[in-house]
């Protein structure tokens, strides 16, 4: 890589790094609410800053704007489940509209099922942790947009260990947050995991999209 795109490339995905970690070390830590979101949202706004400047025309600002909403929803949800899913679900629209328009000529069996294990799995799995049995429909339907989000990406010609992998993660992550509602209410697991496996995701999609973009105009 050539160090002109070393230079232009290292200080935002370190930024990202160095925000994203620090938050999971802080988040207890006493830090002022408002400047705490602020910390939380950073790190994925800086991944849409990094897929702004580096991937190339409309798709570049689809990805963009797909971290962007991923950074809202972050902050948002902080303040209000409701509003931050709103923001999620966009983002994964979003997403979908990207991947559909570098789709894979071919799938084996194997991705096929992958892919529709992912759409209907999540939002079917997802249904079923509320405890409050009046939230599932709700859950569901968000989880309907992230299961799609991640089939497609599965779907799609963006490296699959990358982007794909990514999505799955993120579909882990949020899985995570409505087992929390239900069967790991009294657990310290999603607590863990959650951001970890949701930051790592979307990094993985970042940096997977942008270099796949890049290479092929």
């Amino acid at each position: 890589m050539p160090k002109r795109a070393l230079a232009e490339r290292r200080p935002w995905l370190l930024a990202s790094l160095a925000f994203a970690v620090s938050h999971y070390f802080v988040r207890d830590a006493g830090v002022p609410g408002v400047y705490l979101i602020a910390w939380k949202g950073a790190g994925v706004a800086l991944l849409a800053v990094y897929a702004f400047l580096r991937a190339p025309g409309t798709d570049g600002k689809l990805l963009a704007a797909v971290m962007a909403f991923g950074a809202a929803g972050d902050m948002a949800i902080e303040v209000s489940l409701q509003a931050g899913a709103a923001l999620f679900f966009v983002g994964h629209l979003i997403a979908i509209a990207l991947y559909a328009r570098h789709r894979r000529p071919r799938l084996t069996q194997s991705q096929k099922a992958a892919a529709a294990a992912l759409l209907l799995g999540t939002p079917l799995i997802a249904f079923l942790f509320p405890a409050d049995r009046s939230a599932a429909p709700a859950v569901a339907l968000y989880a309907l947009a992230l299961g799609g989000m991640a089939a497609a990406a599965w779907s799609s010609a963006f490296p699959r260990y990358r982007v794909g992998l990514g999505a799955v993660l993120f579909v882990a992550s949020d899985l995570l947050i409505f087992a929390r509602m239900g069967p790991l209410a009294d657990s310290a697991l999603p607590d863990l995991l959650i951001w970890p496996l949701y930051y790592l995701g979307q990094l993985l999609i970042c940096l997977g999209a942008v270099g796949y973009l890049r290479k092929s105009t």
